[in-house]
């Protein structure tokens, strides 16, 4: 087989941003980063409290940590495709927190970090620099890093005697801040991904503040790693951060070829709670029955009718996302007025007159107001709904998905084999699981030996009821996992006395 056949090569967007604040960001950044095409964004500067999990909107979900309402916090941000696939997440402060994702078996360590400001106590700076390198060491040499942050420094244009570490493609003048990024860049053999490609100013400026024009967000990988980095620059014209702006990078990773899982349908069972959808389903089992209310005397054969009674009258899931119920109030408006926001930003970029200046910072209130109008006009129609039966229910659904939502790792998808090397493909863990049960089950232990022989109960067991049958029936939950025929409850209870007469005859007494 030819290494082509065997390999191929994949595709990913890093991206770091210092967003001020997510509060009424997140659907916006959400929109950025599918309009740019980043798969990942580490963002500083949340202002979020808390250590949660959240979904923004879009298919994008936002991983954070901060301590404090006001001022810091760092989050990661990952495409859908991809939050299934974390592993690990480590929250070290609300400067520093690191993502663990596998990506085609490959592990990469997603870093987002937030350096104390030229101002701030040298202590304070030092504790930072001190927990990101033991952040960094603690990672296996075999996996990725992609660090992305707003450092805080300049390590400027120029790169002599440092070119292990930095390009020549910097910003002005390096200052003490800037030193440190280069000395850690050395410690951790790390390369600042930014200085290695020869752009426009316009596209290496990371920071713009009345006059000023700096460069202090960087991303970085290991130095082993650079050849993978095709490109990085930083993008312009978004409006999403005042004076911060979005540094993306395209890595490209030579993986081992693996086969894809299909995406699994499922037929459409929660349709019976519909009483229209019920009475189709009976017609259906009664005429394919041959309007003889009698199954046949076959458990296969009646599971078998029914999943295809099923397939027919309530039809197969895509087995695709469904709506993103966190932005549900996201409409054409915002999104309108979020345009003229960003094309505010762009004049006010390219010509920084008093006029434009103006008109965006009245673009940006306007977008504030329609996003908290929308979400006041989302809740309320929620609220009246709550009156109902149906909407006490959908209540209840919202909060077990904002639950799961909420959680850092979806599943689990990684354990160890002998050796305690970790495997990653889903053949591997399915083998490594079977040798465990196989060794635990089938292992000899030494047993309690017993003289009397067991009591043997000779005493007749009368036959099970219908009424037994309807009682359990009725007792038994709806919205349960199916077993191995694949058919829930709900047809049962659906088919009333049809499936009661059924279910009597194969008790097993």
């Amino acid at each position: 087989m030819s290494e082509t056949e065997k390999n191929r090569s994949v595709s990913l967007k890093f991206g770091t941003l210092n967003v001020g604040t997510m509060t009424g960001k997140s659907r916006e950044i959400a929109d950025v980063m599918e309009r740019r095409r980043v798969d990942i964004l580490c963002v500083q500067e949340t202002r979020w409290k808390g250590s949660k999990a959240r979904n923004i909107g879009g298919g994008y979900k936002l991983f954070y940590h901060g301590s404090d309402g006001k001022r810091n916090g760092v989050g990661v941000i990952l495409k859908e495709e991809y939050v299934r696939n974390v592993v690990e997440v480590k929250r070290e402060s609300d400067r520093l927190m690191c993502v663990k994702v596998e990506v085609e078996g490959e592990m990469i360590n997603v870093v987002s970090g937030y350096a104390p400001q030229v101002g701030c106590e040298l202590e304070e700076k030092e504790k930072f620099w001190k927990e990101l390198d033991w952040m960094v060491e603690s990672i296996p040499r075999r996996e990725r890093v992609v660090i992305g942050a707003d450092l805080n420094g300049h390590v400027g244009e120029g790169n002599r005697g440092d070119e292990e570490v930095i390009g020549r493609f910097g910003v002005r003048e390096r200052n003490v801040e800037g030193q440190a990024v280069v000395d850690f860049a050395k410690r951790m053999e790390m390369a600042v991904v930014n200085t290695y490609f020869q752009k426009k100013e316009e596209h290496r400026v990371t920071y713009k503040s009345g006059g000023r024009s700096t460069q202090i967000d960087y991303i970085l990988c290991r130095r082993c790693n650079l050849r993978e980095i095709r490109d990085c620059k930083v993008v312009a014209g978004e409006s999403v951060a005042k004076q911060h702006r979005m540094v993306v990078c395209k890595m490209t990773m030579e993986v081992t070829k693996r086969k894809r899982v299909k995406t699994e349908q499922k037929i459409k069972w929660w349709k019976l709670r519909k009483e229209t959808c019920c009475e189709d389903f009976r017609k259906e089992v009664r005429a394919v029955l041959g309007s003889v209310e009698i199954f046949p005397d076959d458990w296969e054969t009646t599971a078998a009718v029914m999943r295809e009674t099923g397939r027919k009258v309530l039809g197969m899931s895509s087995g695709q996302r469904k709506e993103d119920k966190e932005t549900w109030w996201w409409n054409e408006e915002i999104q309108e007025s979020v345009q003229r926001k960003r094309l505010a930003k762009k004049r006010w970029d390219s010509d920084r007159t008093e006029e434009n200046r103006l008109e965006y910072k009245e673009r940006t209130r306007e977008v504030k107001r329609e996003v908290a109008k929308a979400k006041q006009k989302a809740y309320e129609e929620l609220y009246e709904s709550l009156e109902t039966k149906e909407g006490e229910k959908e209540l209840y659904r919202l909060a077990r998905q904002r639950n799961q939502a909420g959680k850092d790792v979806q599943q689990v998808r990684l354990i160890k084999d002998r050796e305690g090397n970790v495997i990653t493909s889903e053949e591997s863990v399915l083998r490594r699981w079977k040798e465990y049960f196989e060794e635990l089950l089938n292992e000899e232990n030494e047993r309690e030996s017993r003289n009397e022989e067991p009591e043997t109960s000779r005493k007749k067991v009368d036959q099970v009821r219908k009424d037994e049958v309807r009682k359990a029936l009725k007792r038994m939950k709806s919205g349960k996992s199916v077993g191995p025929d694949d058919i829930p409850v709900e047809v049962w209870k659906c088919l009333g006395e049809v499936a009661v007469n059924f279910l009597t005859g194969w008790v097993v007494v």
